[in-house]
């Protein structure tokens, strides 16, 4: 039965027809203007009186909501700092989990505690407030960008990029219905996806959240996933059980920015770019999209967050959406003028809910008061407030009987979180999206076939899966335990060897007694989501899979390169080293999708969605550049047309090591970083008396706060010579001794500390004049407790004789 009729028996699309929602009377006040109930009293949801339909029950609601509410209801804070109880104290309109973020601070809770969670905050929002004032419920929101992968146990399909190669729309939309199923368990109502960005430079490290370098395909597949998120608009059950609230994100541009610089500037003539970034919208608006988030890029210099001319004129104007614009995690702060607290240029430039993950109290107060002073008309709060409460209606959570997140269809039914059928669909997916570039022959494997599967990345579930799993940025450290029910693309192959009659052994340095038929090297990116993902180049830099497939040609055994990759990469010398190569993308939880296709299970039918690249410049590509593989390629398993011998020239090779060792909350390759022996990829985690959590400093966990147990060290290790400069700050002077040593030289840190402590973000050169002898490491000890925030590290030379700064 549609989620709507079991609510309210009623009828209709789109906007739904419900009861009024009034709340009981009985709460006591705070200081100030929030409430909270009467400690006698238990949170009840709102109680009909009146029998008001669709646009009137919304200006009903709005017509007796205090401003304070009406705010509130336009900030949407993070479950990593709002709790239940500054949820009844503000009734924040909504709320989200970002990709670190996970109920009571635990980033891996099981899925019933994300649904107790969700309960706490539905009531919270729905306590009585006094005076016939309605207590609105509050929403959730969560990236589920490639399945509901912020929860363990939770179906991983394959990113966008690999399903833009699918070219099947209606498995776009399977997959959506059964990602909004595994969010309905968890009780959330809203997911932040579809991202319909054109990306058109590779090297941006959002290329994987496209489908497509050509508009058309994003706006096909877009709007399928709309649909498959919310139901068919019109149809009975749009918006109602197993669908969930949809965004089309980010309008607009953000694949177009210069140089691929995640966040950057989009640059040209409004109208060419339009015709590019904007196509997938209207196709997302007729789907019945409810909200669309708006981009972190600039548009000639302005920032999204703050240009009027698109997000109301464009988007509003010309696209006709009358949904709700929502914003992305703190861009608001980028607008000119704006800090992360303070921002209504947002407001009036057409946002409609402000996402502050950390800065709720202070927006609300500065918006009050500009309410208040007449800098925000009370008549665009009212627009923005009705905005929200549509897609509130929408969603049902406003009818009379509406029940808790946990009484809803679904809600904690863990046999749908990963279920059977949904692991199938995705399987599906898998194999639909490999693109077979080259075939010498080897492929299909023949029944009986003895495989050797070779390289780290062939039983990692979570390299196989990419960022936006479990973690934000993903990473391998993530074991296959943290992956129940899913298959590694080794176990996929050895499934099906052993079903045929033959082998298959896992390898990682490919070693072997017996020599093996044939090998299958698995390779490819490491995790990386936003901006950390970014690239100069085209090049590949991880030489573990060329340097397989080359001793496996020396040795005569034939290869099979499987190339895990959120974009297209400069892959000549892997290509002219394997006997067949397959762009596998970023496939998921579902490895036997790949062996499907290997083993001829299931034809070989993907087709590039974006241009391989022939170079490894990385300028902006396309088919009409002369690629190595145009947009649309891809063989199938009975093409074994020879390929020419392939140039490897490329300027790039052999660049030596990186200048920066962290940045932009990342390690670089090469780079480590360990804590009493335990290893902290990208510099975060827990070990040896060591924390390092995320920190925001000028975008989302670009930096990160480490403490420091009294007698623990903290070391980065690489390659490089020079200075190094970090860029820090700390709260407090070091109660003792800090010192750091670099080769055979340690200086004394205490002093310079001390001096720098309470001044904010500071920078720190270690040059010769106190580190004579710097080598391949850095280490920072301490006796005391020690706790500083650090953005980046970087080897850098200097004139001769630069002292030593902090």
């Amino acid at each position: 039965m549609a989620k709507r009729n079991r609510l309210t028996g009623l009828a209709g699309s789109g906007k739904l027809a419900l009861a009024a929602a009034l709340a009981m009377p009985g709460a006591a006040t705070l200081a100030g203007c929030a409430t909270i109930p009467a400690a006698s009293e238990a949170p009840v949801a709102p109680v009909a009186t009146a029998r008001l339909t669709g646009e009137a029950q919304i200006a009903d609601l709005v017509s007796r909501m205090t401003l304070e509410h009406k705010i509130a209801q336009l900030i949407q804070p993070q479950i990593n700092t709002v709790t239940p109880e500054e949820m009844r104290q503000y009734r924040w309109g909504s709320y989200l989990n970002g990709g670190n973020g996970g109920p009571y601070g635990e980033e891996f809770a099981p899925a019933g505690e994300w649904l107790r969670l969700a309960d706490e905050m539905w009531n919270a929002s729905t306590a009585p407030l006094p005076n016939g004032e309605p207590a609105i419920p509050t929403i959730w929101g969560t990236d589920a960008v490639h399945g509901h992968t912020n929860v363990i146990g939770a179906t991983i399909f394959p990113h966008n990029i690999g399903l833009g190669a699918t070219r099947d729309a209606d498995l776009v939309r399977r997959i959506g219905h059964a990602t909004a199923v595994e969010i309905e368990v968890t009780g959330i109502d809203w997911n932040f996806s579809p991202t319909v960005a054109v990306a058109q430079d590779d090297r941006w490290g959002r290329t994987y959240e496209s489908y497509s370098e050509d508009p058309r395909l994003v706006a096909t597949m877009g709007a399928a996933l709309v649909e498959g998120l919310q139901g068919r608009k019109g149809a009975d059950d749009f918006l109602g059980e197993g669908r969930v609230i949809a965004t089309a994100k980010h309008f607009f541009g953000d694949g177009g920015t210069d140089q691929g610089v995640d966040q950057g500037d989009v640059n040209g003539d409004i109208d060419a770019l339009k015709s590019i970034h904007a196509v997938p919208y209207p196709a997302a608006i007729a789907a019945g999209v409810e909200t669309i988030m708006a981009s972190f890029n600039s548009i000639n210099g302005k920032k999204m967050h703050g240009n009027e001319a698109l997000l109301t004129g464009v988007l509003r104007g010309e696209m006709g959406f009358d949904g709700l614009v929502v914003g992305d995690w703190n861009g608001h702060g980028q607008v000119a003028g704006c800090t992360v607290s303070n921002c209504p240029q947002s407001l009036m430039a057409g946002l409609d809910i402000y996402m502050v993950p950390d800065d709720a109290v202070a927006l609300h107060s500065s918006l009050l008061s500009q309410v208040r002073d007449g800098t925000i008309p009370m008549a665009r709060v009212d627009e923005a407030v009705t905005r929200v409460l549509r897609v509130k209606q929408a969603a049902g959570l406003l009818a009379p009987n509406a029940q808790k997140p946990s009484e809803r269809a679904n809600a904690g039914d863990l046999t749908k979180l990963g279920s059977p059928e949904h692991r199938a669909i995705a399987r599906e997916a898998v194999a639909k999206s490999q693109v077979l570039l080259k075939n010498d022959g080897v492929l299909p494997f023949a029944a009986g076939t003895n495989i050797l599967v070779a390289g780290q990345a062939a039983d990692s579930i979570a390299q196989a899966s990419g960022g936006w799993t479990l973690t934000w940025q993903g990473g391998r450290e993530l074991d296959n335990d943290m992956f129940p029910s899913a298959t590694s693309i080794f176990a996929g192959i050895e499934q099906a060897a052993r079903a045929s009659g033959g082998s298959a052994t896992l390898s990682e340095d490919g070693s072997y007694t017996v020599r093996p038929d044939v090998a299958v090297v698995v390779f490819g990116e490491e995790p990386y989501a936003e901006f950390a993902g970014d690239r100069k180049t085209l090049v590949f830099p991880d030489d573990e899979g060329l340097d397989l497939l080359r001793k496996f040609e020396s040795e005569g055994v034939p290869t099979v390169a499987v190339f895990l990759s959120g974009r297209p990469l400069w892959m000549n010398r892997e290509l002219n080293a394997a006997d067949a190569f397959v762009a596998s993308w970023l496939p998921g939880s579902e490895g036997a999708g790949v062996a499907d296709v290997l083993f001829d299970a299931r034809p070989a039918t993907g087709k590039l969605s974006f241009s391989w690249p022939a170079t490894c410049e990385g300028t902006p590509l396309n088919s009409a550049q002369g690629a190595l593989f145009p947009f649309g390629y891809g063989r199938a398993l009975s093409d074994t047309a020879p390929m020419g011998k392939l140039d490897e020239t490329c300027a790039f090779l052999g660049g030596g090591a990186a200048a920066e060792w962290y940045g932009n909350g990342r390690l670089a390759n090469g780079i480590t970083a360990t804590a009493g022996g335990t290893d902290l990829p990208n510099l975060r985690g827990t070990g040896g008396g060591v924390t390092a959590i995320g920190l925001d400093k000028d975008r989302q966990e670009d930096a990160r706060r480490i403490a420091m147990a009294a007698g623990s060290s903290l070391a980065l290790r690489g390659e490089g010579s020079g200075s190094f400069r970090l860029s820090y700050s700390l709260e407090a002077a070091p109660s003792g001794p800090v010192r750091a040593t670099s080769g055979t030289a340690t200086t004394d840190l205490t002093t310079g500390l001390t001096l720098a402590a309470g001044k904010g973000w500071r920078e720190m050169l270690l040059t010769p004049a106190c580190l004579a002898d710097a080598g391949d490491s850095l280490t920072i000890r301490t006796e005391a407790p020690l706790t500083f925030s650090l953005a980046s590290v970087e080897r850098v030379s200097l004139p001769e004789g630069t002292a030593c700064s902090f």
